[in-house]
């Protein structure tokens, strides 16, 4: 059985060679994402970013680096995570099914020019796929960040990031660095 510290040491071994894998693979969507929402920022938009579980958590983080701050003191940007609101998602949930929760909060509150972020470490959930298409229809920028092959997300989005690995948690790791790194872009370009 393998010890605790050597759990650990593999876990961070992991993360890191992921890491580096998204370096040379995930390096310019990942820009061209940050800039897209430094461009609808600019022109009076907004950013809408969700997912499910800890995918919803890490749209929640984003989006609260954008309306408070990153590292820079600046104004407040617009942006909304959809799976931080509880009411609207059960009632949503309740009435219309839980794949329709994000595209139906895209509807209402989504414009042309605004950018939407769906985040899958599947590639492949309903209901973030869903919220893609309603924003696609709506005229918005689509990102898709997204795990293993990317799956049926990969194809539906302007701008896909992917992290290729099977492991959701290793993923998230990624996909939290580099929601991060865009948050850094997005700050230098006020």
């Amino acid at each position: 059985m393998m010890d605790a510290a050597s759990l650990v040491a593999q876990i961070l071994g992991e993360s890191a060679d992921l890491h580096d894998a998204a370096r040379s693979t995930a390096v310019i969507p990942a820009a061209e994402a940050a800039m897209a929402v430094v461009e609808t920022l600019r022109t009076g938009g907004k950013v809408l970013v969700f997912g499910n579980g800890g995918s919803a958590t890490d749209a929640q983080h984003f989006a609260a680096e954008l309306v408070g701050r990153f590292t820079r003191e600046r104004r407040g940007l617009a942006a909304i995570a959809l799976a931080a609101d509880s009411a609207i998602v059960t009632a949503l949930a309740n009435d219309y099914g839980y794949e329709r929760v994000f595209a139906r909060q895209v509807e209402a509150l989504g414009r042309e020019g605004d950018v939407a972020i769906g985040i899958s470490t599947s590639g492949t959930s309903a209901n973030v796929l869903a919220g893609l298409a309603a924003a696609e229809a709506a005229g918005m920028v689509t990102v898709g960040m997204t795990g293993r092959d990317g799956g049926t997300i990969a194809t539906a989005v302007d701008i896909h990031v992917n992290v290729a690995s099977t492991s959701t948690a290793r993923v998230q790791e990624v996909h939290r660095t580099l929601l991060h790194a865009m948050c850094e872009l997005i700050e230098l370009y006020p």
